[in-house]
């Protein structure tokens, strides 16, 4: 994924004084034992309160759920899940078992066609002034080396200001960008956003300037000599180098040897190459809205992971908490007015050809979409949801609605010390491309200080995952997109 991410925090109500708020602002009345169902038809009131839907959905999640079961089953039992690989096609298989195990509705398969970029073997080694084999990870969509590879001197740059400066010295040469990424800080959140853009661009860059290949310095703060792979890109140059990624330490060290003015020569090999398109899809199930069933809250991350570690955070986690909050809602016999629609988002990491596809097979329902969640930021403790309209009149309203529906679900005792905030500002990549039709999106926040740690490493596996975090995880996007697809009127409605 390939978004900032950054910090919150929020004020939590006790659950008494947030029921009564939550009140005028969702639409909803509290319900005492002496008091009547509210008149508006098809209201949750006959049952409970909201408050108490959400109190119910969370206690029981949180008291048991098989979310963490499944992870391991994804995870452990098939794997990395790179697009175009058959890895991938048997997750979407089991995906759909799982569904229907689970009690979901209309459970498919929706073809979409994805690109596929075969990494082969791959190796990097310094030869001067010494021989040490280097910490690396070609970056997805990268061309290959020759068979026997490409040896030359490395020019080491900090940044693209300094690239430009040497300029065409370092034509048949390998361009290092050795660009730190900062560190996490609550004000700032990570420097993910700035650091990046070497990665994604850095092989047009130096190419430029007659570059034979290049390397970056993985997108990292902490490192333990782990690489981080990624998508690369060559925008419409027609020349293109060879690019991966090296762990810090060796960008670190290449960039002393170089400002002392050692010579360094470096071997890279690389079997990197594109085949044609091939079939992949979007996996979906439902649970049907007994009143409103053609309205759709989307619940869902991406199912496609790169081909190191087992995608666990990035993003089996996100895929099963969609899993697993359609799957508790159907256990507690709770279906809401409207669809709850679980997507499996397929080929994010190097095409986002799911998301891209998704509004086009569904064009003419769009219209009836009323919001679309998606987790694509790591299985840590949440912290809410970030969220974008394009309708500034509906989001000053949805403002205050998620708000109200934030401080209710933190005002239960599962999520007794933890801030949840709603708060306007981006959403996450695979949703976004329904921005345009007006449907609210939503991107499940969570505590982010640790996750490029792992994004895209070997390291991203499911030991790295708190059960407890992902039982949370659930909870929320279980509660928040029943009373999302329950509520009497659509979000950000008068």
């Amino acid at each position: 994924m390939l978004r900032r991410r950054c910090g919150t925090s929020g004020l939590v109500l006790p659950l008494s004084l947030a029921l009564g708020v939550a009140a005028a602002t969702l639409g909803f009345a509290p319900r005492s034992p002496s008091s009547a169902p509210p008149a508006e038809p098809g209201g949750v009131a006959d049952r409970e309160s909201y408050a108490e839907v959400v109190k119910r959905i969370v206690d029981a999640v949180l008291a048991d759920n098989q979310s963490y079961v499944k992870l391991q089953e994804l995870c452990d039992g098939i794997g990395p899940r790179l697009s175009g690989s058959e890895n991938l096609s048997r997750a979407i298989v089991w995906a759909q078992e799982t569904m229907r195990r689970d009690g979901l509705e209309n459970v498919r398969a929706e073809k979409v066609m994805v690109p596929k970029w075969v990494r082969g073997h791959e190796s990097a080694e310094m030869t001067e002034p010494r021989r040490m084999p280097l910490a690396m990870l070609g970056l997805g969509g990268s061309v290959g080396t020759p068979p026997e590879g490409i040896t030359a001197q490395v020019v080491a740059v900090r940044d693209k200001d300094e690239l430009e400066r040497v300029g065409d010295s370092v034509a048949g040469k390998i361009v290092l960008f050795n660009n730190p990424m900062q560190p996490y800080s609550t004000e700032r959140g990570t420097g993910y956003g700035e650091a990046v853009r070497y990665r994604s661009s850095g092989a047009q860059w130096a190419a430029k300037y007659g570059a034979v290949a290049a390397l970056t310095r993985s997108v990292t703060a902490r490192s333990l000599r782990t690489p981080h792979t990624g998508a690369t890109g060559y925008g419409d140059i027609e020349r293109k180098i060879p690019f991966a990624a090296v762990s810090v330490e060796d960008a670190e060290l290449i960039a002393r040897l170089c400002a002392r003015g050692v010579r360094v020569v470096i071997t890279l090999k690389m079997e990197a190459h594109d085949e044609p398109d091939v079939e992949s899809a979007n996996t979906v199930g439902e649970i049907r809205g007994r009143e409103l069933p053609d309205e759709v809250v989307v619940i869902s991350g991406h199912f496609d992971s790169w081909d190191v570690g087992q995608g666990a955070h990035d993003d089996g986690g996100g895929c099963i908490m969609a899993l697993e909050a359609a799957a508790a809602l159907k256990r507690l016999d709770l279906r809401p007015r409207r669809t709850i629609r679980v997507v499996l988002w397929t080929n994010e990491e190097n095409g986002l050809r799911g998301g891209s596809q998704y509004p086009v097979q569904h064009f003419d329902a769009m219209p009836q979409h009323v919001a679309a969640i998606e987790a694509d930021s790591g299985t840590f403790e949440p912290r809410g949801y970030r969220f974008e309209i394009n309708d500034a009149a509906r989001e000053k309203r949805a403002v205050p609605q998620l708000a109200e529906l934030m401080r209710v679900i933190a005002a239960t005792d599962a999520f007794r010390g933890v801030t949840l905030q709603a708060q306007a500002g981006g959403s996450a990549a695979d949703i976004s491309r329904m921005k345009p039709f007006g449907v609210v999106l939503l991107g499940q926040e969570v505590d982010s200080s640790t996750y490029f740690d792992y994004h895209h490493t070997h390291a991203d596996t499911v030991d790295k995952i708190d059960p407890r975090h992902l039982s949370q995880n659930v909870a929320l996007m279980a509660a928040t997109a029943f009373v999302l697809a329950d509520m009497p009127g659509r979000l950000g409605d008068e």
